[in-house]
């Protein structure tokens, strides 16, 4: 595995790891043990974040990737088929055959 993929697969860990802390404390309270579990589950998180952000390339979010859209329109070959969410076809009935 590359360094990368080693940094995202201990984010998911650390992101499980916190979603059980949470369900042990639904389950047993907000007690010393499951404040300071809490705690240390944010800790990883902070730690992670921190070590990520050393590692050159790495955004540390990877949903923070920037996709370009262009500003020229699409082909309207591409809706010829196409329906409106919620309005429907937008030639009308005979644009899919005939009546309904």
């Amino acid at each position: 595995m590359s360094l990368h993929e080693e940094l995202r697969a201990a984010r998911r860990c650390v992101d499980d790891l916190a979603r059980c802390v949470s369900r042990l404390e639904r389950e047993l309270g907000p007690g010393l043990e499951t404040r300071r579990l809490r705690s240390d589950a944010e800790h990883l998180r902070e730690s992670l974040a921190l070590l990520t952000a050393t590692v050159p390339g790495e955004s540390g979010d990877a949903q923070a990737e920037f996709i370009g859209v262009p500003d020229a329109p699409y082909d309207d070959r591409l809706w010829t088929d196409a329906d409106d969410e919620g309005v429907g076809a937008r030639r009308g009935p005979e644009g899919r055959g005939g009546p309904p």
